[in-house]
């Protein structure tokens, strides 16, 4: 009774289903991208991912999920996850973290990316990179890990690595805790989590059929979130500004497949010497 909550392992046929799922939310967010400029509101954005989603006869995995009303999370500037998309106009040098889902035959693929942009700070640019590049470097660990807790041990070295160098304006970022990665199968969110910082607990053992969602949420001020009145919305408890990033990755018998990336991983992982297995 005091063990670990059970993992939902996959086989070979149903991550192929996961894949479906994830190509539909690849293609949502690089519509989504090309649409995130200023003056468009975040409201046209959802609509954006919904048509995609509705032209692969796909369901969105977030509208309805208690009670969610829309089918992306847009978060902006100090928002760093949950944005509710409506009315809200893009600003140039704005900071927008577009999160989506998708269900194919009862199957997720779950995705998040940040876009700068044009007119942003430097140090903005910069926060979208490191956790862009924080997130993959936690996708490589995964590739060779015997426990789960490497992701987050790589993505804080890449956090501290940034530091370092001197980003952020030489201010310590501010790693989000709150809310980590995730298990993801028939459920969107299911065991085990997969913590973006070093732990204790190392988590479980990686074997093949396990799938999770890598997601690092990174600040520019300190770590605290609140959440807004609508119930929602995350945001900085000192205003600064945040970013997301997130792919849904499959461990296969000979490596990794990332599901939510059109490519499978195979350029990002390559540039860190990991090379993607075989899907299919």
């Amino acid at each position: 009774m005091f063990g670990r909550e059970r993992i939902e392992y996959k086989t070979p046929e149903q991550v192929l289903l996961m894949r479906r799922a994830g190509l539909v939310v690849a293609e949502a967010l690089a519509a989504v991208r090309e649409r995130a400029v200023p003056g468009v509101t975040t409201g046209q954005l959802d609509a954006v991912a919904a048509e995609v989603i509705g032209d692969h006869d796909a369901k969105a995995s977030f509208l309805g999920y208690h009670g969610y009303p829309a089918t992306l999370c847009v978060s902006v500037n100090d928002e760093v996850v949950h944005g509710i998309p409506g009315p809200r106009v893009l600003e140039a040098g704005d900071v927008v973290s577009i999160d989506c889902g998708a269900i194919v035959e009862g199957w997720h693929g779950d995705s998040a990316i940040t876009v700068v942009l044009d007119g942003a700070a430097p140090d903005d640019v910069d926060l979208a990179a490191t956790t862009e590049r924080a997130m993959w470097s936690g996708i490589a660990a995964l590739a060779g890990a015997e426990r789960l807790g490497a992701v987050g041990e790589a993505v804080e070295d890449v956090v501290d690595a940034a530091e370092e160098a001197g980003l952020n304006g030489g201010a310590r970022y501010g790693l989000v805790e709150e809310y980590v990665g995730h298990g993801i199968g028939t459920a969107m969110h299911q065991p085990p989590d997969v913590p973006n910082f070093r732990s204790r607990d190392r988590g479980p053992r990686v074997r093949p059929g396990l799938c999770v969602a890598v997601e690092p949420m990174i600040v520019r001020g300190q770590r605290f979130t609140q959440i807004l009145d609508d119930d929602w919305t995350v945001v900085t408890s000192d205003g600064s500004r945040a970013s997301h990033w997130e792919h849904t990755v499959a461990v296969l018998e000979d490596g990794i497949w990332v599901l939510t990336a059109a490519d499978g991983g195979v350029e990002q992982l390559g540039a860190l010497g990991v090379t993607v297995a075989p899907l299919g």
